[in-house]
């Protein structure tokens, strides 16, 4: 399991999760959300951790212009910084966007970063393929499931193989087969591939080994295991 930060303050803790569970993988980074209470000393710190051999990422790091009253260029800052640090250290990102796909797509096209995966991919087709143009994986989840998402499962049914990844954002982002209030876990993986099996019209062993090669793809680091 990839376990990303979303603020110093969680730099510590996940770093300790990942050192106590070896089927944990690290990734550091300042959450577009959080970085209103960012400070410059939280990227020296950030620094710090991808400078670790186990780091997986930079992440999860990003742009969010759906919620109301947060400072987009303070977004934009702490964005494009930590891009410029994955560029130093040669790492992949965890991108989380909201309704900034094509802001997002300009600063990759500045920094050209290894790649990395775009975490709840909700755009266009179009966005979809400037983003593996750029050597990114397209993450899907439990959005996915729901029967009303018709565009997001057309994307997952039509995307090239190769481009997708699988995902649980536990605890969040909750599939269609969980009731109202109960938190998403990654133990909900295969029901989430089974969906994406059916919509491609393929079998879920073949989903499980596509996925999980594409993970390996995107994010080196991780460590030969099983799939899904």
């Amino acid at each position: 399991m990839v376990v990303p930060s979303v603020d110093r303050s969680g730099f510590g803790v996940v770093q300790t999760l990942c050192e106590r569970h070896p089927g944990c993988a690290p990734a550091f980074g300042i959450h577009p959300m959080y970085v209103d209470s960012a400070t410059p000393a939280d990227l020296d710190m950030l620094r710090d951790h991808l400078a670790r051999p186990a780091t997986i990422a930079v992440g999860e790091i990003g742009l969010d212009f759906f919620v109301a009253g947060y400072d987009k260029e303070r977004q934009e800052f702490y964005f494009a910084t930590q891009l410029k640090l994955a560029k130093e250290f040669g790492l992949p990102v965890l991108l989380h966007i909201r309704r900034a796909q094509d802001m997002v797509l300009k600063h990759l096209r500045q920094q050209q970063v290894c790649g990395g995966i775009a975490h709840a991919f909700s755009g266009s087709a179009q966005q979809a393929h400037e983003f593996i143009k750029l050597g990114f994986k397209l993450g899907f989840g439990g959005a996915m499931t729901w029967p009303r998402a018709t565009r997001l499962r057309e994307l997952a049914a039509t995307l090239p193989a190769d481009s997708i990844v699988l995902e649980t954002d536990a605890p969040d982002i909750p599939p269609v087969f969980l009731e109202r209030g109960v938190p998403n876990k990654p133990e909900y993986l295969p029901r989430i591939a089974q969906t994406l099996a059916e919509l491609r019209g393929i079998p879920l062993d073949e989903v499980a080994r596509i996925t999980t090669q594409n993970a390996r793809a995107v994010l080196p680091g991780l460590r030969a295991g099983s799939g899904l």
